[in-house]
């Protein structure tokens, strides 16, 4: 098998060969033709992603390639030495924040602040553009979640939110000056961050991100420190059905964890008579942890870990429902 990926010094397209060996739980990934490092450390990544993807019987992922190759993927943190070779777990490169979001940087130093009388760690808030993309494989098509910067895209949420299949739940109907107000003051707050989740660069939905020491719910629940919390509305009405919930729901807890390595819990408010909702959560791998009231609805309140979602490969469609296939160990013995 042939990969055509490019050389970012260069500029240029250079084809990487890989050969596949091995057994469905423990494949082997081979550099048959020398290739600079970085190049071919993405080729296996990229051919890693894909044994794993929709798959999670595999076990571990050897690889044979040179020295400096090895060393690339250690230090992307995307596998573990063994022996005098390295192998990728499937729990370490899902968390390689560097394979899916194009703007990927340390943590951000933590440093106590308090609003309105509650502390959090400083946000460093979001850089525009594209922050997280995925191929999803069962569709064909490549997802992303990216900032709502371009133009005609407040005019895009501003007719979802008339929509009244969205207004039922959202109940944000309005003007397009008072949704560019909604936006802005939301852009503008670093505990929040509205993104628009496209697929093949279509707008499909409309996502709310949050901080949840800093919002509403955050004094209704132990919050921890980097604990995030989500809202969706999906504005395009094709885009429905298990097969794209199966890709933009998982792809967005995935972005959760990785835009912050200290993130071990996701959180989310549904109205705790959306029936239909809750069941997508709950056999998505999310557990309702108590009901809430807020003075325009009453809510499930829901929570993932991390060590949930890593540990039973959530990225996977069905992986969560309660007869899926047992999964391997996260970490199996060297």
């Amino acid at each position: 098998m042939t990969d055509i990926l490019r050389d970012e010094a260069s500029n240029e397209s250079r084809a990487v060969r890989l050969g596949l060996d091995g057994s469905p739980e423990a494949p082997v990934i081979r550099l048959v033709h020398p290739a600079p490092p970085q190049i071919a450390a993405e080729a296996i990544l990229a051919r890693a992603e894909a044994l794993t993807a929709e798959d999670t019987r595999v076990l571990r992922i050897g690889v044979e390639a040179g020295p400096h190759t090895a060393a690339r993927l250690l230090a992307l943190g995307a596998a573990r030495q063994i022996g005098t070779g390295v192998e990728i777990l499937p729990g370490l490169l899902w968390q390689c924040a560097a394979r899916w979001l194009p703007d990927s940087r340390p943590p951000f130093p933590e440093l106590v602040t308090v609003t309105d009388g509650r502390r959090h760690p400083l946000r460093p808030g979001t850089l525009a553009g594209t922050v997280y993309t995925r191929d999803i494989p069962w569709l064909g098509r490549r997802l992303s979640f990216r900032t709502m910067t371009e133009t005609g895209d407040v005019a895009l949420f501003s007719a979802w939110m008339n929509d009244p299949r969205v207004a039922e739940v959202w109940q944000e109907r309005g003007t397009l000056t008072e949704h560019q107000a909604y936006i802005a003051r939301l852009q503008a707050d670093p505990a929040s961050l509205p993104l628009l989740g496209c697929l093949d660069d279509a707008p499909f939905g409309y996502f709310e991100l949050y901080w949840a020491r800093e919002s509403r719910v955050g004094p209704l629940y132990e919050a921890g420190p980097y604990d995030r919390g989500w809202h969706v509305a999906i504005g395009d009405a094709a885009i429905r059905g298990r097969p794209y919930l199966s890709a933009w729901l998982p792809s967005l807890m995935h972005y959760l964890f990785l835009d912050e390595p200290r993130t071990q819990r996701i959180v989310g408010e549904p109205r705790a008579d959306h029936a239909q909702q809750i069941r997508n959560l709950h056999g998505s791998g999310f557990a309702t942890i108590a009901t809430i009231d807020f003075p325009h609805k009453r809510a499930a309140l829901v929570s993932l870990s991390r060590e949930h979602f890593v540990r039973d490969r959530l990225w996977v469609p069905g992986a969560a429902v309660a007869d899926a296939a047992p999964r391997p160990p996260a970490v199996p013995a060297a």
